[in-house]
């Protein structure tokens, strides 16, 4: 395919992008986010003005808050560090608690298990510093750990909005320790103590 042909094939992608309806790009996008995403960067990967989606979020907002022509919803859309994000309502906490508590348990897989690591020893730390640590994407890990109730989000960066997460006492007491702080150094596990976390990480 030449240059001509592939910029061709984008802007039909695009064009045909471009006709479905707005509400439906900003939900569809929403869906899949791990963090609260900003106004802007919302706008840009919707391919519409930043206005256009601002009227979108309040009509979805009214719309999964029962103020529109249907019920209220299980989930709403909340406005958290900076971003927008899709949560759970407060009113069904317990209810996804106990669904996700008796679910079979299962053995991590070695990906969650070094997310998992990365997490324990460098928290509170966002998915894009575990990602820049492991070297791949840890999206999906990240969320079967919060699914386990192994890691839990602490609080979003103010700057940045990116979510920090840290590690629960749920996790603690299937290691079988008190506090985060009963870890065993890092250094002794790594083959020469001196690669892989930040110079002077003991834990």
């Amino acid at each position: 395919m030449t240059d001509e042909e592939f910029r061709m094939s984008e802007d039909a992608a695009l064009e045909t992008t471009l006709e479905t309806p707005l509400s439906e790009r900003v939900e569809a996008i929403l869906l899949v986010v791990d963090e609260p995403i900003a106004l802007v960067a919302l706008a840009a990967a919707v391919h519409a003005p930043v206005p256009a989606v601002r009227q979108t979020l309040e009509t979805l907002v009214d719309d999964y808050d029962g103020r529109g022509t249907g019920p209220r919803r299980g989930f709403e859309l909340r406005e958290v560090g900076g971003g927008w994000r899709l949560y759970v309502r407060e009113d069904h906490d317990d209810l996804v608690a106990d669904f996700i508590g008796g679910q079979a348990p299962a053995r991590l897989s070695q990906a969650a298990l070094e997310t998992l690591a990365v997490i324990a020893y460098k928290q509170p730390v966002t998915r894009g510093q575990v990602a820049s640590i492991r070297a791949v994407n840890v999206d999906s890990v990240v969320r079967t750990l919060l699914a386990r109730g192994l890691i839990t989000e602490l609080f979003a960066d103010s700057e940045t909005g990116a979510i920090n997460y840290g590690t629960t006492d749920q996790l603690l007491q299937h290691l079988g320790i008190n506090s985060i702080d009963e870890l065993p150094p890092i250094s002794p596990l790594l083959d020469d103590g001196a690669d892989g976390f930040d110079e002077g990480v003991t834990r």
